[in-house]
């Protein structure tokens, strides 16, 4: 089935799952570190003493998503949805009304949007499309992960010429007043039918008689026992740790580099077409060989532009990191959103998710703060970078280790069968 076909069987429904990831854009670290210069003035902080904010509100929002995710699996996902919608465009309102040097409202507005933005609408359209489409799982999380990438294409250069048009606030204002106005009932429109959908799934799943093996429907406390898990978990989590610090502090990276912001802000142009191409590629790549094999495989373009940063400053090489970055963002966001439900099943897929993500939070939570205090101490773009390269090689190599040992485990089960 191609994607169009995709396309044609469930237009609603992928729409839901797109707008979803787009939208989480605002609670995204490429998205707030735009404002990183005018919120670092106004509140009277280093780059380091932002980074700890955003850190911090970051792991409160980690440490939530582990419960409030895994009531998808339990709450109408209208319902649900509507919240999350309702959350991200408070979260907004909240930034843009955050008085002038109060660090208690600023934590406070990155909490509301990195929890409802980044953790929840992201977990809302990965877990909608790895739960109800099965065959064409890889396919239908690329469509929707192409929301995000939408977001990183068109909101930071129109983000950059309304902030010298009208302010930091006034653009947090305005996008959190659109948010308010139309989301949910967009939302609701496009989740229309909805329940016929949930009923066919717990069918489908009533009707599975699996055997205990691999492939059955684990939940969340078998996944914490299981040894694979923790062998892939730093892979997992070298995503949002390095492209998170790297995003949040583009400012000094475009400062230290010798840059503009304004190029930077074009670099997400070859960014979102990479993302887009590494999308539609590896999504058909998931549903034909599985997201398993791809595991090695999905960080080797960040790993390669973590050495054009560590080795290079002319102005292409913005756009050659970028563009590679973009690839991986692309084949990370298919490969996770299929990786969980094809190694851990289906019924508990949102408490899974929900961990994962909570982890992912907190990995994104660490590197702010972490890369702004090796700022405040003078320790350069580059080193930085290569340390993120050295760190991103040994964690694929666990994860090689993690599949080796899963294979050798699996063998005794497919001879016996």
């Amino acid at each position: 089935m191609s994607y169009w076909q995709v396309l044609r069987a469930e237009p609603r429904f992928l729409a839901f799952g797109f707008l979803m990831a787009f939208f989480s854009s605002f609670g995204q670290t490429f998205f707030i570190a735009l404002f990183s210069a005018e919120l670092r003035a106004d509140f009277g902080l280093s780059h380091g003493g932002f980074g700890s904010v955003y850190s911090l509100a970051t792991l409160t929002s980690a440490a939530l998503m582990v419960w409030v995710g895994r009531l998808i699996d339990k709450v109408d996902l209208r319902l649900y949805a509507a919240l999350v919608c309702a959350g991200i465009a408070a979260a907004c309102l909240v930034m843009a009304a955050a008085p002038t040097g109060s660090l208690a409202f600023l934590f406070l507005a990155i909490f509301l949007l990195r929890f409802t933005g980044q953790g929840l609408m992201s977990h809302v359209s990965a877990t909608s499309m790895a739960r109800y489409f099965e065959a064409m799982r890889g396919r239908a999380t690329a469509i929707a992960s192409f929301g995000v990438t939408s977001g990183e294409i068109l909101l930071p250069s129109l983000t950059v010429a309304m902030l010298a048009a009208i302010g930091w606030r006034s653009v947090w204002g305005l996008y959190g007043g659109l948010l308010a106005l139309g989301l949910v009932p967009l939302m609701l429109w496009l989740l229309r039918g909805h329940g016929a959908r949930h009923d066919a799934l717990l069918a489908r799943l009533d009707a599975t008689h699996e055997a205990a093996t691999l492939r059955r429907h684990w939940t969340r406390s078998e996944v914490l026992r299981d040894p694979f898990f923790y062998l892939v978990l730093p892979l997992i989590l070298a995503q949002s740790f390095i492209v998170t610090g790297v995003f949040f502090h583009q400012v000094h990276l475009v400062d230290s580099k010798g840059w503009t912001m304004e190029l930077f802000a074009a670099t997400y142009l070859p960014y979102g077409v990479c993302t887009l191409v590494a999308l539609l590629g590896v999504g058909l790549l998931v549903d034909r060989f599985g997201a398993l094999r791809l595991l090695p495989l999905v960080k080797l373009p960040l790993a390669l532009g973590l050495l054009v940063l560590a080795g290079l400053e002319a102005r292409w090489s913005a756009f050659l990191y970028m563009s590679l970055a973009g690839l991986t963002a692309g084949s990370f966001g298919v490969f996770v959103g299929a990786f969980w439900a094809e190694v851990y099943g289906l019924r508990h897929l949102g408490a899974i998710r929900a961990l994962a993500s909570a982890l992912m939070v907190l990995g994104s939570a660490g590197s702010p703060a972490l890369l702004g205090w090796m700022i405040d101490a003078t320790v350069s773009v580059e080193r930085i970078a290569f340390a993120c390269f050295l760190y991103l090689a040994m964690a694929t190599a666990l994860a090689v280790v993690a599949l080796r040992r899963r294979a050798r485990a699996a063998q005794p089960l497919r001879e016996t069968a």
